[in-house]
């Protein structure tokens, strides 16, 4: 059962990266908002691997829950936290500075992955 969430996690991350990375060939609303979007979906795909037993709505809040904290996070600007903030990792897990935009995309990411995530269990329970 902890396979597939394992292989949405990886695939969200090399989505989200390719994303950054091919940014310049994307339509700007895919390049703006794909990256924020695959983060949060491969964060509920994480919760869901770590907490197989539970509902999805307790990986949805617990999602929700993170993925605020995170972005909220960022209106703490002190020089050690914005240290971490200036690498590749720290960056892509900490974010750099606050946005409003960010918990929309956040949003949508979670309820993405939710609503994938019961569609499969559904799909799997009939065969």
């Amino acid at each position: 059962m902890r396979i597939p969430y394992l292989i949405a996690i990886v695939s969200s991350i090399l989505l989200g990266l390719s994303s950054r990375k091919w940014s310049t060939i994307l339509p700007s609303f895919v390049a703006q908002n794909a990256g924020d979007i695959l983060w949060a979906m491969m964060v509920y795909f994480g919760f869901r691997l770590l907490l197989v037993r539970k509902s999805t709505l307790t990986a949805t809040w617990l999602s929700f829950l993170f993925s605020f904290g995170i972005e909220f996070s960022q209106l703490y600007q002190e020089d050690w936290i914005n240290q971490i903030r200036g690498t590749t990792l720290g960056a892509l897990v900490l974010g750099k500075g606050f946005l409003v935009e960010d918990l929309v995309r956040y949003t949508a990411g979670i309820i993405i992955a939710a609503i994938l995530d019961k569609a499969a269990l559904k799909f799997t329970l009939r065969s």
